[in-house]
């Protein structure tokens, strides 16, 4: 079976990792990996590929930013001659970026099978990009692997066919569990002038939370109060420092001693940053995940989660982004930890190994009858579309 296993940012680039190495030993499966360039900041891309010994990418479309349509449509340009090339028997796609949907929307129309990993992740908020291309990415799906058990329940909800529903686990985890080890070398506390256990590690980058001055000004009020107590290390998102700049807003974070901007870690030194930290602080859907099975307390910057299962652990815990909820939530969660002693269902390090197992069981054979099952004739090959 020859996989076209996609990435294009770098919460893509963990997933996508796990992935391919439980498939590579496995004869029967061939991965080429597709980079849409979605993300191609040296530190967003180029780093991550580095600390997690992924592959060099077979083909790079280098698309690079631009608006949610513009991206998505130009992935969907460039993705389409080289799945014509290729010819695989599986187009493979991870969470929930534009580059997922996009390589999805070419795949179902040139014939060829898709599986989503991390399929039925919800926040039941259509404000959020991310919501819909969840939503549109699971439609497109014949095979459909869940990370938790929300997502089981939510894609029955919704009608998928049970048949194409795998609860694998949660290929973020096999990923961190792997390098765990390799992160545990960083000297990354001694560059920033931290000690373990004595300070919080925050992100931020969502347009809900940076594009709004009211909300991103009200974040910074809490954080600063927040940073009284320990310092705060704030690796700063290429979009988000963008957005601080045009608020006017960069040089009121660099005014305040306790929050230290640094740039875009790799994965090693900010995994390292997290598993040390007394706090995380986040608005990312990935991070929820991690600093729970890191078993530090998290406080998510939103009003909701696709991720209910961190909430469930007693790991994380949604404050929104008000500053006297911030500041209540820090209240509540900075003294003794009283989450669970144990990762969700099947965060375990194998999910990719599950992934892998199905596909071989299916085999190509299995793949067509899925896809038929769900009404959609499988072609005899990829080939272009027409006018």
């Amino acid at each position: 079976m020859k996989i076209c296993c996609v990435c294009g940012a770098r919460p893509n680039f963990m997933k996508i990792s796990a992935v391919i190495a439980a498939a590579e030993p496995q004869p029967e499966l061939e991965c080429v990996l597709v980079h849409t360039g979605q993300h191609y900041d040296e530190r967003m891309s180029k780093l991550m590929f580095k600390d997690l010994g992924l592959p060099r990418p077979d083909f790079n479309l280098e698309v690079g930013s631009a608006s949610h349509a513009v991206q998505t449509a130009e992935v969907m340009v460039r993705f389409e001659p080289v799945l014509v090339d290729l010819q695989p028997d599986l187009v493979l796609v991870v969470g929930d970026v534009n580059s997922s949907l996009a390589c999805s929307l070419v795949a179902v129309k040139l014939g060829v099978p898709v599986g989503h990993v991390e399929a039925g992740l919800r926040s039941f908020d259509r404000g959020m990009p991310e919501e819909l291309n969840r939503v549109a990415t699971d439609a497109l799906s014949d095979l459909l692997f869940v990370s938790e058990a929300s997502g089981v329940d939510n894609l029955r909800r919704e009608g998928a066919p049970q048949d194409n529903v795998f609860f694998v686990g949660n290929v973020m985890i096999d990923t961190l569990l792997r390098n765990r080890h390799r992160a545990e070398e960083s000297r990354v506390l001694e560059r920033v002038g931290v000690e373990p256990g004595d300070y919080a590690v925050l992100t931020l980058h969502r347009p809900s939370n940076v594009d709004d001055p009211a909300t991103l000004g009200g974040l910074i009020d809490a954080l600063e109060e927040i940073s009284l107590r320990f310092p705060v290390v704030f690796p700063v998102h290429p979009r988000t420092v963008q957005r601080l700049d045009e608020l006017g807003l960069r040089e009121r974070l660099h005014g305040i001693p306790g929050i230290r901007l640094i740039e875009p870690q790799g994965y090693l030194d900010f995994l390292k940053l997290m598993a040390d930290a007394r706090l995380v602080l986040t608005d990312s859907g990935g991070i929820q995940e991690e600093a729970t099975v890191l078993r530090v307390p998290c406080l998510t910057l939103r009003r909701n989660t696709e991720r209910p299962a961190t909430l469930e652990s007693g790991w994380n815990r949604l404050v929104g982004t008000d500053r006297r909820e911030v500041l209540a939530g820090f209240e509540a969660v900075i003294g003794t930890p009283t989450g669970a002693s144990t990762a969700p269902e099947l965060w375990d390090g194998r999910a990719g190994e599950r992934i892998a197992r199905v596909l071989i069981e299916l085999g190509v054979p299995g793949l067509r009858r899925l896809q038929a099952a769900r009404g959609i004739a499988p072609s005899s090959g990829p080939g272009p579309l027409p006018d």
